[in-house]
Parts: C-alpha cells; structure tokens; sequence
C-alpha cells in the first residue's frame, strides 16, 4: 500500500505521530483481509471478534510530512488461534526502511466473548484455501 503522509499525521516537528502508525497497520490489515477473504465483518458475521492484544512497532528513522511511503503488510502462520502480521514501512524512492512492526490478534468468540482456544472452522478453511501450513 502506498500513501504520502498527510499534514495531519504528523506533530509540532513534522513528523509522524506515533498514534498514527497505528492507523496505517489498521488500514494495511483491512486491506489485507479484504484481497484475501479475511475481513473483519466475514469475521464478525462467523461468530467471532478478533481484538488486538499486541502490537510491537520499532522506529528506525523518522516518518514526515509529505513522504512517499510503501507498507508492506505479511501474514504469519501460526497453528494458534491467532493473526500475526508482520509490517514494513519504507521510503518509496529510497526503498530505506523506516519503520517495523507486529500485530497480534485473537479469536473471541461473538456469544459469549470467549476467548477461542483453536481455530474457527473458517480459519482453517482460509489456511487451506490458501496452502498456508504453519
């Protein structure tokens, strides 16, 4: 995904401002999900929330107003009930990274919120559909 930061993104010194990228990983994940038939309301609609319980977010060079940027967003297998996803943020001219980052997420289950202690039968279905063996 590509983006320019936006005037207001950033703070008093031009830069990015950390509650932001947390912004952009949201926007990458519904993005993901949307391409690969993971979405956040198929997920809702199948009984579950998917709540974020962590997310790791190093800074390697600041981010500022009006910078080109490429997010990268990959998924990370896991056999656990769980999204892990990894992100980079580089500069889209220079290719330097700028940013690295880890979310991960839950299944709850809708009813009852539970948390779910193995995949939802539709999340295997998905790591099959797409050949994805952790």
């Amino acid at each position: 995904k590509d983006l320019t930061i936006r005037f207001s993104e950033v703070d008093s010194m031009g830069v990015v401002w950390h509650g932001a990228d947390a912004l952009y990983l949201e926007d990458a994940r519904e993005a993901f999900g949307l391409k690969y038939g993971l979405d956040y309301m198929g997920m809702v609609a199948r009984g579950f929330y998917v709540p974020m319980v962590d997310m790791h977010i190093r800074y390697r060079q600041p981010i500022i107003y009006g910078q080109a940027v490429t997010l990268r967003i990959d998924y990370v297998p896991t056999e656990a009930a769980k999204l892990i996803f990894d992100y980079t943020l580089t500069d889209s001219q220079t290719g330097e990274v700028l940013c690295t980052a880890r979310t991960i997420q839950v299944f709850i289950h809708k009813s009852d919120r539970r948390l779910a202690w193995t995949c939802p039968d539709f999340y295997d279905a998905w790591k099959a559909r797409w050949n994805i063996h952790a």
